[in-house]
């Protein structure tokens, strides 16, 4: 009997994404402080737009997620945050649904980018 395989979705996303905590900044609007996403945050979600496009029916149900960032350096830290926004409304509803999550810090200095492979979760005894 084969094994019956979920369906995967594969994206790779060049570019090195901006950490959560370190993709925002203060500034005043209005007189009131307020957070928004950095330069290098939005330089990177307008670069990823052109490289993933929606899928025609966004996935629904819990998923897994495997993701591999490659960075040009050491130096960040291993943050799929900025990621998992931007596929929302793109590849699947709401990250909520990201009920398993496999995550990988790698270096690339010359091709910096994010590997990624969705599919549905289905949970296993151990």
């Amino acid at each position: 009997m084969g094994e019956r395989r979920a369906q995967q979705h594969r994206f790779v996303i060049l570019g090195e994404p901006a950490s959560k905590a370190n993709s925002r900044k203060l500034v005043l609007i209005g007189g009131k402080p307020r957070f928004i996403k950095s330069k290098k945050a939005l330089d990177w979600l307008k670069q990823a737009d052109k490289q993933v496009r929606r899928l025609p029916v966004l996935l629904s149900g819990p998923l897994v997620i495997y993701c591999r960032i490659f960075y040009a350096s050491q130096r960040p830290d291993l943050d799929p945050s900025l990621i998992f926004d931007f596929l929302q409304e793109r590849v699947y509803e709401n990250d909520r649904q990201l009920r398993e999550q496999h995550l990988y810090h790698a270096i690339d200095r010359e091709n910096p980018r994010t590997e990624i492979v969705i599919e549905a979760f289905e949970p296993c005894l151990i």
